[in-house]
C-alpha cells in the first residue's frame, strides 16, 4: 500500500493510492493520520478520488527525525573508520524536511553534499522494544536524502551545525507499507547529480537495519506514530571523493529507491 500527503484543489489531504487514483483518508496529511489511526486500516478509509493529487512532503510533523550515520560498510571504508559497535546517531528537527520536488535553497559559499537514504516512517508507540516488536512497529518505508553541509559540519567533532538546515532534507514521494517492501531482503538506494550516478548500493549491506534502529532508539527515548529515522548512507559522498565534488547552483539531486519512488530537488543558491 502507498500513502502519501498529497496537495489538491482543495488544499491538502492524506491518501492513499488505489489503482491509479489517490482517495482521500480521513486527515489534513500523514502526520495526522498516524497520530491516531493505524497505516493497515487505510484501505478501509479511503474516500473520494482527489482529481489532480501531487505527493508533497509526507510527514509535516514528526515529534523526532533520529538520523543513523555511518551505517553501510563501504561508506565508513571511504570516511576511514572502522565499523562501529553501535549506531553512530544524530538528530534533526521537522523545519529541516521538505517536500520531494521542492528546491533546496541555500546561501552561496557552502560544501553542499548528498546522502541517498531510506527512513523508516513509525506507526505504533515504541519503548524499550526488542526487535520482533520494532519491526511490528513500523508504519512503512519512504526516500531521503540528508543533505548535508560538510564546512559547517567538520567545524566540531558534533556534526549537528551540518545537518539541520532548514528546508534541505527532502522526504518521499510516498510512504510504502512494510507488506510491499522489505529493506532485509535488499533494495537498491541510488542518487544522481544532474543525471550522473553517484550513490548506489543495497539495504542488505546495513550494518543496523530498520528494525535494529528503532529497537536501539527506543531503549533511551520514546518513538510515536509519525516519528522518522534515516538509516544511513552508502558510499560515495562528494567530500569522501578525489578531488571532493560539492553541489552548485542549479545542480538537480535525485534520490531513487525503486519500489517506493524518486525525489527530484534542485539546489538554488540565494543571491
Amino acid at each position: 500500500m502507498r500513502l502519501a500527503t498529497v496537495a489538491h484543489a482543495a488544499g491538502t489531504s492524506a491518501a492513499v493510492l488505489q489503482g491509479d487514483l489517490w482517495r482521500a483518508l480521513p486527515a489534513a496529511d500523514l502526520s495526522a493520520l498516524l497520530a491516531t489511526t493505524s497505516p493497515a486500516r487505510a484501505a478501509d478509509l479511503a474516500g473520494e478520488v482527489l482529481d489532480g493529487a501531487v505527493p508533497v512532503q509526507p510527514l509535516p510533523r514528526p515529534g523526532k527525525v533520529i538520523c543513523c550515520g555511518l551505517n553501510y560498510a563501504d561508506h565508513i571504508t571511504e570516511t576511514g573508520r572502522d565499523l562501529p559497535a553501535y549506531p553512530t546517531l544524530f538528530a534533526k528537527y521537522a523545519d529541516t524536511l521538505t517536500g520531494p520536488g521542492d528546491d533546496l535553497v541555500m546561501p552561496q559559499g557552502l560544501q553542499v553534499d548528498w546522502e541517498a537514504e531510506l527512513a523508516v516512517v513509525v506507526g505504533t508507540p515504541l519503548r524499550h522494544a526488542d526487535r520482533a516488536a520494532a519491526l511490528d512497529g513500523i508504519a512503512g518505508y519512504t526516500v531521503a536524502n540528508d543533505i548535508s553541509v560538510r564546512d559547517w559540519q567538520y567545524r566540531t567533532l558534533q556534526w549537528f551545525q551540518g545537518k539541520t538546515w532548514d528546508a534541505t532534507t527532502p522526504v518521499g514521494p510516498v510512504i510504502v507499507t512494510p507488506d510491499e517492501l522489505d529493506p532485509a531482503a535488499g533494495v537498491d538506494v541510488i542518487c544522481r547529480i544532474n543525471g550522473q550516478e553517484v550513490q548506489r548500493d543495497t539495504t542488505r549491506t546495513l550494518v543496523f537495519d530498520a528494525a535494529d534502529l528503532l529497537a536501539y532508539i527506543s531503549t533511551f527515548t520514546v518513538l510515536r506514530p509519525g516519528d522518522l529515522v534515516l538509516t544511513g548512507t552508502p558510499g560515495g559522498i562528494g567530500a569522501a571523493r578525489k578531488p571532493q565534488w560539492f553541489l552548485a547552483d542549479g545542480d538537480v539531486v535525485e534520490t531513487e529507491i525503486p519500489g517506493i519512488g524518486t525525489l527530484r530537488n534542485t539546489l538554488r543558491l540565494e543571491s
